[in-house]
């Protein structure tokens, strides 16, 4: 008869997983292990998400000089060749060249003046000395650019948690994929059994059919559990920012009940002092930000008050040829009315101040309810993996118990299946929840404004 108690299968595995890798060894020192620190560093690195906010944050940064332009000085270099035959320009040209003698003042040199050539050189300082938009503007940027660098700090986070969930997603794929082979092997042995049985007269045909669809249902989940670690292969390796990479390993088994139990315990009990998170940070910034450009908006009505400063110098043919000239000034401008340009940018910047004063406090209620829902997600992990843990333990016995009727003549083949595919699924679960607990610490942490770095420690206990 079929012999299937649970301690011969959970042996089976064992040796499974310890054969494979031993296997997997020689394979290892070709491949680069990917520990989760380096998955973290390379996604910092070069993941898209983080690229896109670092260019955005420093995109952000260049517009946050351009208020300079109306509080720092402009310096400028000009020069210019002109060739007259005009009265009034040729006499000019001779009197900036300090070349006017008595014979240019007769009446035929000033009417019928031969052609003369000035080249111009000159050095332009042009200085502002109010100009309270720019002023106010040079707030409102710089404000604008540590909300675009917070907001890039917050997007970096999110790629760390969705790294964490990806790395332990594809080993929880793996895992899971070994676990429905071991299943597989153990259902085909069964139809195998029982087909023999029906040769020998000892089971009908029906039990030899619904154990080979017994076996089917497991196979085709094994089909898909091997296409998800096909694809969390390829969706960590997207995270990392090198889509075609794919000559990493991973561990082959998610650290266990009571290692992912105990990080995930210190990771949330410990220096969980108050942080202000990283997207509250860049939507307070952005309002205050908003509220700086309102008032650079309403300055623009304000007189305007700019110097400027020229030396020049004026001669036939060389540059800064002759003797220098210098010219002084101060311009002072009001625009009472621009054609209304400058109410329609008032009004622009005051619904932008409205709209940045409510995603403010979008963010910090929407933050408020994130730390909720992770805090008791947390709990609620750690009790479904103790409740899968002791799911284990009852299929098990349960297959035991059916195994030894089944070898009794008192349980049917189909018993035996259902009682073998529970426990698969109560192994699938169970290694499941582990790899719940470690997202949900993860998300916990990010939610409290903190870093993923406990997470890190569940490393060496995979790898060791």
């Amino acid at each position: 008869m079929i012999s299937c108690s649970a301690t011969p299968r959970k042996a089976k595995r064992a040796l499974w997983l310890l054969a494979a890798t031993l296997l997997a060894v020689p394979a290892m020192a070709d491949a680069q292990v990917l520990t989760l620190r380096d998955a973290l560093r390379r996604a910092d690195q070069a993941g898209f998400a983080n690229r896109i906010a670092a260019g955005q944050s420093a995109a952000q940064a260049g517009q946050g000089l351009a208020p300079y332009r109306g509080i720092l000085p402009t310096i400028r270099m000009e020069t210019s060749y002109l060739a007259t035959t005009d009265p009034l320009n040729a006499f000019g040209f001779a009197l900036r060249q300090r070349a006017v003698t008595p014979a240019a003042f007769a009446p035929s040199s000033l009417n019928n003046p031969n052609a003369i050539g000035n080249l111009t050189t000159g050095v332009v300082v042009e200085q502002p000395l109010f100009n309270a938009d720019s002023w106010l503007g040079r707030k409102a940027a710089a404000t604008a650019s540590q909300a675009t660098a917070a907001q890039e700090r917050w997007t970096r986070s999110g790629t760390a948690v969705d790294v964490v969930r990806a790395y332990w997603g594809a080993v929880l794929s793996r895992e899971q994929e070994h676990m429905l082979r071991s299943a597989l092997e153990a259902a085909q042995s069964h139809v195998r059994q029982a087909e023999s049985l029906v040769r020998q007269g000892m089971a009908t045909r029906s039990d030899a059919l619904l154990a080979s669809v017994k076996a089917g249902q497991v196979e085709a989940a094994l089909l898909s559990a091997r296409s998800q670690v096909r694809l969390a292969r390829l969706g960590l390796a997207l995270l990392m920012g090198e889509p075609a990479e794919s000559t990493f390993a991973l561990p082959g088994v998610l650290p266990s009940a009571e290692q992912v139990q105990f990080v995930s315990s210190r990771a949330t009990t410990e220096n969980m002092l108050p942080v202000r998170r990283a997207d509250v940070e860049a939507a307070t910034l952005a309002r205050d930000a908003a509220v700086a450009d309102a008032r650079r908006a309403s300055a623009l009505y304000l007189p305007r008050l700019n110097g400027f400063g020229r030396l020049d110098w004026n001669a036939p043919t060389a540059p800064f040829g002759g003797k220098s000239a210098w010219t002084l000034g101060l311009m002072l401008s009001w625009s009472p009315f621009a054609g209304a340009s400058e109410l329609a940018e008032i009004r622009t910047a005051s619904g932008r101040r409205r709209t940045a004063v409510a995603m403010a406090e979008a963010a910090e209620a929407t933050a408020g309810l994130d730390r909720s829902r992770t805090t008791d997600a947390v709990p609620l992990a750690q009790a479904r993996l103790e409740i899968a843990g002791r799911g284990i333990a009852q299929a098990s016995e349960a297959h035991r118990i059916v195994g030894r009727k089944y070898e009794g003549g008192l349980a049917s083949v189909t018993e035996l299946l259902d009682a073998a595919a529970i426990e698969t699924t109560a192994e699938l679960a169970e290694v499941a929840a582990r790899y719940e607990l470690i997202v949900a610490t993860a998300e916990s942490r990010r939610a409290q404004g903190l870093d993923l770095s406990p997470l890190q420690d569940l490393e060496p206990l995979v790898n060791q």
